[in-house]
């Protein structure tokens, strides 16, 4: 029998290897991703350590935060593209 050869996107090696310090649980980074999203527009400020992380390393978080963003900006007049590159894992 050989060895299955596994192919890895540098993505996925990247949501693997992230430092995840400190650690966030998705019930945790839900909980405050309201939070995140309105210090990231400006609306608040706010010390969420961990959430940057967390985000780039859970694709379906940064989804629920990217969509956040996303209507919180429309409903602000605001644009929504400086904060887009803390949210959305880079590839």
């Amino acid at each position: 029998m050989s060895p299955r050869s596994l192919q890895l996107d540098p993505g996925t090696i990247r949501r693997l290897t992230v430092d995840t310090d400190p650690l966030l649980s998705c019930d945790e980074c839900f909980h405050l991703v309201d939070q995140y999203v309105e210090a990231l527009l400006g609306v608040r400020r706010a010390d969420l350590p961990g959430m940057q992380a967390h985000l780039g390393g859970c694709p379906a978080c940064a989804e629920e935060a990217t969509t956040l963003l996303l209507l919180a900006a429309d409903d602000l007049g605001l644009d929504p593209t400086p904060a887009l590159d803390q949210v959305q894992p880079r590839p």
